[in-house]
């Protein structure tokens, strides 16, 4: 029996430090505990049968089924339920837990879109004495103040509506499946960060996938 203890006891202490996310996973899927209650879950106890999971004051179990014929098996059976648990929740394994700023040339092209969005916001703005015609000295190319005036509200309908189909996107596409908590603060920023930007967050938060799935292989 003091073979199984310690097992246990490993168990439990390595699923409460490295897999916290397949925890909540666990009462996602078996539970139907909401995704915002499952963040806390902590394994408490396992046997053969089951698991025992605390979240936000409440306690669960989780069935084992089959139920293991030793405690040997709970490392490729709790494999085997979380990757169920991912392909149930539309989830990949690799989880993004921050936000990254714009590098290089990103930085660039999101003031140039920031600047676009707000100078397009009014189109009063491309009229002489505003503050924007103003400063940028639109004064110097009437022609193209001109132009600006007439086409503000096709490029603010155009530019904004591309930008939020693209954060309504994301919010699926990106950061649910790879487990973004929803109006967290990191899936504020991303969002944020789309419908200024666009498409080149789709980019930047693919490339941190792709470096979180090398970082994920190096450690097996």
């Amino acid at each position: 029996m003091a073979p199984d203890r310690s097992n246990i006891s490993f168990t439990i202490t390595h699923m409460n430090a490295n897999h916290q996310d397949s925890l909540a996973a666990y009462l996602q899927v078996y539970c139907h505990v909401s995704a915002r209650e499952a963040k806390s879950a902590r394994l408490e106890d396992i046997s053969l049968s089951d698991l025992v999971i605390s979240a936000n004051g409440t306690r669960y179990t989780v069935p084992i089924d089959p139920a293991m014929g030793s405690f040997s098996e709970s490392r490729s059976r709790l494999v085997a339920m979380h990757q169920e648990c991912l392909a149930r929740l539309g989830r990949s394994d690799i989880t993004i837990k921050e936000y990254r700023r714009p590098e290089g040339i990103e930085i660039f092209l999101f003031f140039v879109f920031a600047t676009a969005l707000v100078a397009f916001s009014r189109r009063s703005n491309f009229l002489p004495g505003s503050l924007f015609y103003e400063t940028v000295g639109l004064g110097a190319v009437p022609p193209l103040a001109q132009l600006f005036y007439k086409t503000q509200p096709f490029v603010l309908t155009v530019m904004g509506g591309s930008h939020v189909v693209e954060a309504s996107l994301l919010t699926v596409k990106r950061l649910r499946r790879h487990g973004v908590p929803v109006l967290s603060l990191v899936w504020c920023a991303w969002v944020v960060s789309n419908l200024i930007e666009g498409y080149t967050v789709w980019m930047r938060f693919d490339r941190m996938v792709r470096e979180e799935g090398a970082k994920k292989e190096h450690r097996k």
